[in-house]
């Protein structure tokens, strides 16, 4: 068996503020769009919403690498907002802006996907990570991906960033996955008992015309349609750069444990789809202050507790893939908060002050640039 290159690609999606009213303003797509692709190429995408950028990696063989793309176009992203008399800041939904009064691009796909969802692709105006981690092997992919399901709410709730929606205080830390929910084909998937199972779903869903192509297929994982790449879509976008390159080392850490695993025939259990969505929506709801369940002991762990179990779970691969340091922002989470941990303090230690907590979001997606 011929092991993955476990490569790494990183997306991450901002947001672009007026810096007088501190609201979303879409950016100009002559502008900024088409001076990003000057600047960076294939590296910047446009996004349903005008008010949203997207960036991505190239193919990383390491952490280290990811960083430095990384790193390098957050900063090329907001010199050029700056330069447009806009902000920038990353966050996986914004404190007070109103879907309702936001700009479709007008790329024929999103005008598309806006006429079969009509209000639930305009309010769908959220921010995510998505990570790719290298499997060549489709069959091996499939199995892995499987396994990895368990490990998405534990994700998911290291990256919570969004507690905020259209001014209120959500009482969630990812209120982004709520919205996100109103999509169909989304949210953690059943597994597959192979790649073939995983085709003959596909096929019937375009045979049947309920979508025209995989990449309707919004799964918080799945087998990328064109790249040889296990797609992990659940995170919220992180306030920090260094937040971001943790959770992609983690996930790397993971498939490779996982696939080690599997290689000696010694697969992680694989749990139902139902069992998964309750940590998914603990995971949203509280973050990483809530409660867990740990399926093997059929009982509720503190979250804090199940990720400090799962750090030391991936910690012999650490140094070989030369993440050590990268992980260990975890623990820094840990002890400071996650984005909308941090978010909320900053509401309330300013009066509920929205804008406060927007000069801070754009202060932390700077950090370390």
């Amino acid at each position: 068996m011929t092991e993955p290159s476990f490569t790494i690609g990183i997306e991450e999606e901002y947001q672009t503020i007026d810096p007088i009213t501190y609201d979303l303003r879409s950016h100009i797509q002559t502008e900024i769009f088409e001076e990003g692709k000057r600047r960076m190429k294939e590296k910047v995408k446009t996004e349903m919403h005008q008010s949203v950028v997207e960036v991505g990696t190239g193919v990383c063989r390491n952490v280290a690498e990811a960083d430095r793309d990384l790193r390098d176009l957050r900063r090329q992203m907001i010199d050029l907002t700056e330069d447009n008399g806009l902000k920038m800041l990353a966050g996986a939904t914004h404190p007070f802006a109103d879907w309702r009064v936001q700009d479709i691009s007008p790329d024929e796909r999103y005008v598309q996907v806006v006429e079969d969802m009509q209000i639930v692709a305009r309010a769908n105006l959220i921010f995510g990570l998505h990570v790719h981690i290298g499997i060549e092997d489709r069959e091996t992919l499939v199995h892995l991906m499987n396994q990895m399901r368990y490990f998405l709410p534990h994700l998911l709730a290291i990256s919570t960033n969004s507690p905020f929606w259209i001014g209120m205080n959500t009482g969630l830390k990812s209120y982004r996955c709520k919205v996100f929910d109103r999509f169909p084909r989304t949210n953690i998937p059943d597994a597959f008992t192979s790649y073939a199972d995983f085709e003959n779903f596909v096929s019937l869903l375009v045979k049947t015309r309920s979508i025209d192509n995989a990449k309707r297929i919004w799964w918080d994982i799945r087998p990328h349609p064109v790249f040889d790449t296990v797609e992990i879509r659940i995170c919220d976008i992180p306030l920090r750069v260094e937040e971001t390159i943790a959770l992609a080392a983690l996930i790397q850490a993971t498939m490779v444990k996982l696939y080690r695993l599997h290689a000696r025939n010694q697969s992680w259990r694989v749990y139902s789809r139902a069992l998964l969505m309750e940590n998914k929506w603990r995971a949203a709801r509280y973050g990483i202050g809530g409660m867990l369940i740990d399926f093997g002991k059929e009982c509720e762990v503190p979250e804090r507790e199940l990720l400090l179990e799962y750090l030391s779970w991936v910690d012999d691969v650490l140094d070989e893939l030369g993440s050590r340091e990268a992980v260990n922002v975890v623990r820094w989470i840990l002890e400071h908060g996650t984005g909308a941990d941090r978010q909320l303090r900053v509401y309330e230690e300013s009066g509920h002050d929205l804008k406060a907590v927007v000069d801070y979001m754009i202060a932390e997606t700077r950090h370390g640039l």
